[in-house]
């Protein structure tokens, strides 16, 4: 108002005097058009904070637009809370959260929820549980109402859990867990994966503990109970209420297709050593035929040198024709008695020259 004070200390003449009014109209005329225009654009939502003592007024509304927040988010969030008697959240807080990107109204609808289940959920918890990702509200109301989550999921395309017994019998199991979340540890604590996975586990050891599946068959609730004992839900975002065995059924006899696929690994072992034994045998068959083969080459080559020897003695003068003769009346004579017995015999003076 320092403009107004200066116009009041000017010499008050008619001109200045009719200036300060013209001037004091306008802006009394603007003042009232940016009313008027924040009225009709919030008017509904003034008359529920007005009427509900949410404490936002008409300037709050105006400036949550340009902070570009939605305003109608934040008052409806604040008459939530005052109709719940919930105090010491202020709409700033709200704002601060839907800046940050969270879920105001599941926030706030948890934080009522938890409030009258009588659970200790303040808004700063609230909060982090909604900005880490999870849903606050979904949580508080597992909290309040346990919920069943089956093992293995079904999603996942797997619908039992598989496990042996100490005799070879395969046996087909399914669980379901009922959990209730534990608000406390909801932010860093695990999810229902590692809760399927942790009691699939206990399934599987427990199974395979037992000597005979007829113990599993006459007794399941061994199973839960012991897989409850374990105490799986350390570490995660929920607590364990109960694990029952919702299905049992008998699978394949393991131990005998074990024992069966053993036995013709060790058949095919057994051929693959006889088939190396047999192909050294070849081998060293071989090798004897050609030692055979280089002796005979041997002794034929030895034979060679009989004509050449006696041609050399019939030369020299110490063996004489008739003595030829009668070494080929001999050799004719054996070939003749080995054809009569049936054998080949080779003439050993055959292409003798003279």
């Amino acid at each position: 108002m320092n403009w107004l004070v200066f116009a009041l200390a000017l010499p008050q003449d008619d001109s200045v005097m009719s200036l300060a009014k013209t001037a004091l109209v306008v802006v009394a005329v603007i003042v009232f058009l940016v009313f008027l225009f924040l009225l009709l654009k919030f008017a509904n939502l003034y008359l529920r904070s007005l009427l509900t003592r949410a404490g936002i007024g008409l300037l709050d509304m105006f400036a949550m637009t340009l902070r570009k927040v939605d305003p109608t988010v934040i008052v409806n969030a604040r008459v939530m809370l005052v109709q719940a008697r919930i105090d010491g959240i202020s709409g700033t807080d709200l704002e601060a959260h839907y800046l940050a990107g969270g879920q105001v109204q599941r926030v706030v609808q948890a934080i009522i929820s938890a409030n009258r289940a009588g659970l200790e959920l303040d808004f700063r918890t609230a909060t982090g549980i909604d900005l880490a990702g999870r849903d606050v509200l979904e949580a508080v109301r597992t909290s309040v109402t346990p919920k069943v989550i089956d093992c293995p999921d079904p999603t996942k395309g797997k619908t039992e859990v598989a496990a042996v017994a100490k005799d070879g019998i395969q046996v087909l199991a399914k669980a379901r867990v009922t959990v209730r979340t534990n608000i406390k540890r909801l932010v860093g604590g695990a999810g229902e994966e590692t809760i399927i996975a942790r009691v699939g586990e206990g399934i599987v050891s427990t199974i395979g503990s037992k000597d005979t599946h007829k113990l599993v068959l006459e007794n399941p609730d061994d199973i839960s109970k012991t897989v409850l004992e374990r105490g799986l839900d350390a570490g995660t975002a929920y607590e364990i209420v109960s694990i029952d065995i919702a299905d049992v059924d008998i699978g394949h006899n393991i131990g005998a297709r074990l024992q069966a696929d053993q036995a013709e690994a060790d058949k095919r072992v057994a051929q693959a050593l006889a088939e190396k034994r047999r192909a050294m045998a070849v081998a060293a068959e071989q090798e004897f035929r050609a030692t055979v083969e280089e002796n005979r080459a041997k002794v034929i080559e030895a034979e060679a040198q009989v004509p050449l020897a006696m041609a050399e003695a019939l030369r020299n003068g110490n063996m004489g024709v008739m003595d030829l003769y009668r070494m080929r009346n001999i050799e004719s004579d054996t070939q003749m008695r080995t054809s009569i017995a049936g054998g080949d015999a080779p003439v050993p003076g055959e292409g003798d020259e003279g």
